[in-house]
């Protein structure tokens, strides 16, 4: 699943591919990924894309605004609350969630079959947005058996509850170390990997960066969210370097590109059985219903091996 430096690297090569372009159509080929369509996809024919930008791991096209018109946006709005609803060049956001087997793929020309869904197996084509005049454009994939993609179309990206219900931005320059501390203090017991992969509580952080994170800050995954004032300047800190550093890695990479690149760089996650980079003790894992966690005995837990089933405690 993208997490917040990969999204943040998609929203930046997309940016710079489809900013001022104008959208010839959106297909959308599988249904069940558009949850929000207040707005039909055919509106979207002849406007031009205004910018690309991220909410957590939420993948934000603007539609329909040139950047020349931002002065005159909260004007429309007004004129279109007193007519009774949006006026048509109010602009439009198609929100895209990649879940955990979704993807994006940039193409040069348009192709010459028509889109079809489902029509590869490995990457089954849920909807495909065409531009003028050539034809170039971006796919929208998602493998697997589990269709967790989302699409909206939506005037205001704070319309989608899983938006508007976002935590604070990590990197943002208002977290701070003692907004990150309020932030564990009111946690209190919960176990610190379900904190910082809670979305309500901080946007952003998935599955792996969390493992990342506390691999770096030298922490039990079980270990409670209210820690020593010495515990909070040690998370904040590796919360900081380890998604700064996957930003440098993967910025300016393309869409095709973000994949390999974050593999790459991880040092625990999805490297069970394999030794640590730092200690050189065996990569351990816990595997729950749906997911799985990776952590280094030698680093993290004393020593300590966590019992690999559901609910896991560490072993007396």
């Amino acid at each position: 699943m993208p997490e917040l430096p990969e999204v943040h690297a998609l929203a930046v090569d997309l940016g710079a591919r489809l900013t001022g372009r104008v959208i010839r159509r959106l297909d959308i080929l599988a249904i069940y990924a558009l949850k929000t369509f207040a707005i039909s996809p055919e509106q979207l024919r002849g406007q031009t894309i205004a910018g690309v930008t991220r909410h957590g791991k939420f993948l934000d096209i603007a539609i329909g605004q040139g950047r020349d018109q931002g002065r005159d946006q909260d004007q429309r709005q007004d004129q279109g609350q007193h007519q009774g609803g949006d006026r048509a060049e109010d602009p439009v956001h198609l929100v895209l969630h990649l879940a955990r087997a979704g993807w994006v793929r940039w193409r040069e020309t348009e192709p010459k079959v028509s889109a079809r869904p489902g029509r590869s197996p490995k990457n089954p084509l849920a909807a495909r947005l065409i531009l003028e005049p050539d034809g170039a454009g971006l796919d929208i994939t998602e493998a697997g058996t589990k269709k967790s993609l989302q699409l909206h179309l939506v005037r205001d990206p704070r319309d989608i509850e899983r938006v508007r219900m976002l935590g604070p931005e990590p990197l943002d320059p208002g977290f701070t170390r003692d907004v990150f501390a309020g932030i564990l203090k009111t946690a209190g017991r919960s176990q610190i990997k379900g904190v910082l992969r809670d979305q309500a509580t901080i946007a952003g952080i998935g599955n792996a960066y969390s493992d990342e994170i506390l691999w770096a800050a030298k922490m039990s995954p079980f270990k409670a969210a209210a820690m020593t004032d010495a515990e909070i300047d040690r998370l904040y800190a590796a919360l900081q370097s380890t998604l700064r550093d996957a930003i440098a890695r993967s910025e300016g990479l393309a869409a095709s590109e973000l994949k390999a690149e974050k593999h790459e760089g991880l040092k625990v996650h999805g490297r069970a059985g394999q030794p640590c980079p730092v200690c050189a003790t065996t990569i351990r894992q816990v595997i729950f219903h749906d997911s799985s966690l990776q952590y280094c005995p030698g680093c993290q837990t004393g020593g300590r091996v966590l019992a690999d089933r559901v609910l896991s405690r560490l072993l007396k």
